[in-house]
């Protein structure tokens, strides 16, 4: 520690300062004058360059190639999942694995199997959709089965927000990856190895203790429109299943083949997440699309109608890429760096600690995840494959962490529920928290094995 501070300079305080003014500039422009947080992003880079000193030209290259590298990186990879959402969605693809499971499952069994639905949902789509489709379905069994409203909502959030935050290709993990440089599939392997015990801690079993603390009637559900015909369950669940398994098959070709062997270049390719979900994409259009009867046209437009809705997501997630090479080409990354390194500080614990702190102060997963990892990309830079995809787990962890009122996803749980604040803080706010806190408590362990 005398080191570090031996080798403290003036131009290191005056980054740091630079990085903290940008980051306060957000959190004030976002919560208290709500504005975009794309508009905010924009403002809070140029205000962090020019304090940190960096020419005005440079400073405006640094954004926009920030921008073009996030986008060309992670917008079309988010725009095929919500294709793929979309399809899944309008196809009545996602009724028949709600109804398939929910349908078998009796008594005790039935927070579980909603777990399970949300997890099978939520792979392809984002947390808002997922939680528009679901929202209904567990109103409706929740008022057949007699069972307690938060003991089936719980599962389901638990399953849909644990999949936003930790599993690719949700925007927020592709972030992570994309900033740190951290390898696609490792992380989607150690994404879903961490996913499955938080899902069942923060779902099912804490939906125990939240029905408890909040007993409220279930809302009559809004009757959703159905498909005549629908896809089968087995054809639905391998489509959704599709990218997962090329990707993850990527993932154990490049520890397990040979270097050039005929198996590593397949799976270099199919393995790709471009190509992966472009190929379940391509699928599903058959699997799903013509399943349901969708004619040429009607496939047209539900593809089409899945990009408007993105647009402000990828403006968030290309502005947070600017803000993130704004800070590394100031030389805000490289003083954290040093101080992390000198202070023996876990890269783990502290992009968990940024993205928390940032999440409290905006509500936006999506912001926390991409100024968390802008923040230490240079220290994940050093890291090994494994470790960096920790790294970038323990961000998508800190994001999930405490929503509140300034977190728009809380007061969607709060209307559709029909909860009052209070009531929302004791389920919600306290699911995502033991989300974050339990997922941090795998990872970490996991950063010291591997």
């Amino acid at each position: 520690m005398t080191t570090a501070a031996a080798a403290w300079t003036g131009t290191d305080t005056r980054l740091i300062a630079a990085a903290l003014i940008g980051i306060a500039l957000i959190v004030v422009l976002i919560t208290q004058l709500k504005v975009h947080p794309f508009l905010a992003l924009i403002l809070g880079s140029g205000v962090l360059g020019l304090v940190a000193g960096m020419p005005v030209g440079s400073l405006v290259k640094s954004f926009s190639d920030g921008v073009g590298d996030t986008v060309a990186g992670v917008g079309v990879l988010i725009a095929l999942g919500a294709m793929l959402g979309k399809l899944l969605a309008d196809s009545g693809g996602a009724d028949r694995v709600v109804d398939t499971i929910v349908g078998r499952a009796r008594g005790p069994l039935l927070p579980w199997a909603m777990a399970l639905v949300a997890v099978l949902i939520g792979l392809p789509m984002f947390f808002e959709i997922g939680l528009v489709l679901l929202i209904p379905v567990v109103l409706l069994v929740a008022k057949r089965s007699g069972q307690r409203l938060m003991l089936l909502g719980i599962p389901a959030l638990a399953g849909l927000s644990v999949l936003h935050g930790l599993v690719p290709p949700h925007p927020g993990p592709l972030v992570a990856v994309d900033a740190l440089g951290a390898d696609l599939g490792i992380t989607l392997g150690l994404g879903i190895l961490v996913a499955i015990p938080t899902v069942v801690v923060a779902g099912p079993l804490f939906a125990r203790v939240a029905a408890r603390w909040v007993d409220v009637p279930a809302p009559e559900p809004e009757p959703t429109p159905r498909v005549e015909r629908r896809p089968g369950f087995g054809a639905t669940l391998a489509t959704v299943l599709l990218p997962v398994v090329l990707m993850l098959g990527k993932a154990l070709s490049d520890i397990l083949a040979a270097e050039g062997s005929a198996v590593r270049r397949v799976f270099d390719f199919v393995g790709s997440p471009l190509v992966a979900l472009l190929l379940a994409l391509l699928v599903a259009m058959f699997t799903l699309g013509r399943a349901a009867g969708f004619t040429r046209e009607r496939l047209r437009d539900t593809l089409s109608d899945s990009l408007p809705p993105i647009a402000g997501i990828l403006l968030i997630v290309g502005a947070g890429g600017g803000f993130k090479q704004t800070l590394v080409d100031a030389g805000v990354g490289n003083v954290i760096t040093t101080l992390a390194q000198g202070a023996n500080f876990s890269p783990v614990l502290l992009g968990w600690l940024i993205a928390v702190a940032i999440r409290l102060a905006t509500g936006s997963a999506t912001v926390a995840t991409t100024t968390a990892a802008g923040i230490i990309a240079p220290l994940a830079a050093a890291l090994d494959p494994a470790q960096a995809a920790l790294v970038a787990l323990a961000v998508g962890a800190g994001s999930l962490f405490f929503s509140h009122v300034n977190d728009a996803g809380f007061w969607l749980v709060k209307e559709y529920f029909g909860l009052t604040v209070g009531q929302t803080v004791k389920t919600w706010s306290l699911m995502e928290t033991v989300i974050s806190v339990f997922a941090l408590a795998l990872i970490f362990p996991l950063s010291l094995l591997l």
